[in-house]
């Protein structure tokens, strides 16, 4: 029993990908400003074992992924800002739902928060480098079934 961590980011990156609407998906956090349009980060933020799920010889998972929108603060026009960002998010939470079980790499999506966190996301701003972006934080609960063994 392993957690397949390739398997699920990869995942999770190409519906990213196939949507059309990022100039670029990457596998972490950026280290400089993103480049130009809209940018799609993924990476860890949260693991342990998924309360309430878990047998008495094996315990699944729950692993929180963030899936972080980057976009420029000073573009024109300033009113698309806004609901571009809006409606980038939609299309993720949409493909995510849709693809509850990430083509069988996962048991599910925690769409309604049944393990404490919810499919969810939220606005903010980041200066990177000296410029200043209009972020959405998707929070993405994955739950993964009979990951790590349990010594009798």
């Amino acid at each position: 029993m392993t957690l397949d961590v390739d398997g699920i980011t990869s995942s999770v990156q190409s519906h990213a990908q196939t949507l059309g609407l990022f100039e670029q998906v990457t596998l972490h956090e950026p280290k400089a400003k993103p480049q130009a349009g809209m940018t799609c980060a993924i990476w860890p933020q949260d693991i342990g074992p998924a309360t309430g799920s878990s047998g008495l010889v094996s315990t699944s998972v729950l692993m929180v992924m963030n899936v972080r929108l980057y976009t420029p603060m000073l573009q024109e026009p300033y009113d698309a800002i806004d609901p571009d960002m809006l409606k980038a998010v939609s299309a993720l939470l949409g493909a995510y739902s849709g693809a509850f079980t990430l083509e069988g790499q996962i048991r599910e999506v925690d769409l309604l928060g049944e393990f404490g966190t919810p499919l969810s996301a939220q606005a903010g701003y980041v200066n990177q480098d000296g410029r200043l972006f209009r972020i959405m934080t998707i929070r993405l609960p994955l739950v993964v079934n009979d990951v790590w063994g349990q010594a009798p």
